[in-house]
């Protein structure tokens, strides 16, 4: 049977999820020819003994290095057969079918990425899109992430937003868009990747846009000890997207960011 869609997972010592994860997708998938490509990252947990073990159909790459989400999913990719990727991290669970995204980008060929709703572990609405970095919202990280109140309060009125970018822990594409645009920038170790390849596919012509009826939990890792990692990351999107006075006003910008956040640190 020809496959549909290859799910992609970046797994580093996330052993204790992947059951909830591969039975979410099982289950949000039925009726769609599909196949769960893994790429571990080294782990130290016993995960690759437990995916060998447990879920044998599961196509699992072992890496003998920490490759970073960008290149692990790279890796991955690569051995997809689906015409359709989900890039999904392990520590998700599908709480929706996920056919209607499916055939959102099936009648759409300018349709480049798709997320969807993103809820924590106690399923409770976190932000999992937002606008493309610019000098006007990158002094405050927060700013990148408004769309509009109804973005704020997870409360929608349309099935269909187009957006500047979306959470790399969730998103849905054309294999032949990711392919076209190189995949992820492996320059990027962890965080605003994502951010990344939305610019890209965005230079590429295509939109991003996020399905707010279809959710998923997401038991996020994040804190603000991982802040500097996040700076780090846009530092690097604006020596990669941006030139000239613009380049200046981004930096500028993001100078700004690195301060207030170093003077809260003071307090």
């Amino acid at each position: 049977m020809e496959i549909t869609l290859s799910v992609i997972i970046v797994n580093y010592n996330g052993q204790r999820y992947l059951d909830a994860c591969f039975a979410s997708i099982a289950k949000q998938l039925q009726g769609i020819p599909y196949e769960i490509v893994v790429t571990d990252n080294k782990s130290a947990d016993g995960s690759c003994a437990y995916i060998k073990e447990h879920y044998p159909n599961v196509i699992l790459i072992e890496s003998p290095d920490n490759l970073g989400f960008g290149k692990g999913n790279n890796v991955a990719v690569k051995r997809a057969k689906g015409k359709y990727i989900l890039l999904l991290n392990n520590d998700t669970i599908l709480q929706s079918h996920l056919a209607p995204a499916l055939a959102v980008l099936k009648n759409n060929d300018n349709v480049g990425a798709l997320g969807i709703n993103m809820l924590n572990g106690e399923g409770h609405y976190l932000k999992a899109a937002g606008n493309l970095p610019s000098p006007f919202n990158l002094f405050r990280i927060k700013n990148i992430m408004w769309l509009g109140p109804e973005f704020k309060k997870g409360i929608f009125s349309k099935e269909i937003y187009e957006v500047g970018w979306i959470t790399g822990s969730f998103m849905l594409m054309p294999k032949q868009v990711y392919d076209s645009i190189g995949g992820f920038d492996e320059d990027y170790f962890m965080y605003v990747e994502d951010v990344d390849l939305c610019k890209k596919i965005a230079n590429a012509g295509y939109k991003r846009i996020f399905m707010p009826q279809l959710n998923y939990l997401h038991f996020v890792g994040y804190n603000s000890s991982k802040d500097h990692l996040i700076l780090r990351g846009y530092d690097t999107y604006i020596n990669k997207h941006t030139r000239g006075i613009y380049k200046v006003l981004m930096r500028l910008s993001l100078g700004i960011n690195k301060l207030v956040k170093k003077v809260k640190k003071l307090r």
